[in-house]
């Protein structure tokens, strides 16, 4: 029987290209989130993170630069209902859609596909957690062989542990055509600390292509939650937001 792994924070140091990355679980007490993306090229690395509400938006840093928008501006995180949807696409807005119908997350990702970028094919990492229990789902959707032949869907499901997350992205490291994601998401133990968690993610990416971070803890009983945002483009030395919500708590029905 193998046993797994368990990754320090810290971990994330060892791989200069993640691509993008999701990381869910819980503290001692609260559900922990955090949504990072790196970029290699100009276009990738002109953007920034901000809160919209209780999403989280991407928005062009340099506004009156010659963007392609085209699967690198979405709401990366959105609140609905008692769920929490993270993805690094378009497909946030799928899975909500698909809630909204009383649907499931695996029935809105078998509508989608991996990222038409040939060569690289770009997987679409997804994940959804309960703001109930802590309880959480990841997926990935990637091309099966190199060639954007087929689309391959994952998806892996998770009780609330304390003190652990499992991470997922979407690249092996930094080459061309980037190498997709293999195996199951990693499991890694995190800190209890909002201030701990992001700073130690956010000083363990490639300080070259790391652009954006989002953290949030969350105490699942009154559901307000801490939120901080990591900017590597802003006008200030590093722009830092850590906001405090009160969710509005949706009635069972």
């Amino acid at each position: 029987m193998n046993k797994t792994q368990i990754n320090e924070l810290s971990f994330l140091a060892s791989n200069d290209y993640w691509g993008r990355g999701i990381l869910i679980g819980r503290t001692s007490n609260k559900i922990a989130v955090a949504y990072f993306i790196m970029g290699r090229s100009e276009n990738s690395r002109n953007r920034i993170f901000y809160k919209e509400d209780d999403r989280v938006a991407i928005a062009p840093y340099d506004k009156d630069a010659d963007i392609d928008p085209t699967l690198i501006i979405y709401y990366p995180i959105k609140t609905n209902g008692k769920n929490l949807i993270v993805t690094n696409g378009d497909q946030t807005d799928t899975v909500e859609e698909f809630l909204n119908k009383s649907l499931t997350f695996e029935d809105a990702l078998r509508t989608r596909c991996f990222e038409p970028d040939a060569p690289h094919f770009t997987p679409r990492i997804s994940g959804i957690l309960s703001l109930v229990d802590g309880s959480y789902k990841l997926s990935i959707l990637k091309d099966s062989d190199g060639q954007g032949t087929d689309c391959h869907r994952y998806f892996y499901e998770y009780p609330s542990r304390p003190n652990y997350a499992h991470f997922i992205h979407t690249y092996e490291g930094n080459d061309t055509p980037l190498p997709t994601f293999e195996g199951e998401p990693k499991l890694f133990k995190i800190p209890d600390s909002i201030e701990e968690f992001t700073d130690t993610i956010w000083n363990s990416l490639n300080d070259d292509n790391k652009i954006s971070l989002c953290t949030m803890m969350i105490n699942p009983e009154t559901l307000e939650r801490e939120v901080k945002i990591y900017n590597k483009l802003d006008n200030k030395e590093l722009f830092k937001n850590r906001i405090e919500i009160k969710l509005e708590e949706t009635k069972e029905e």
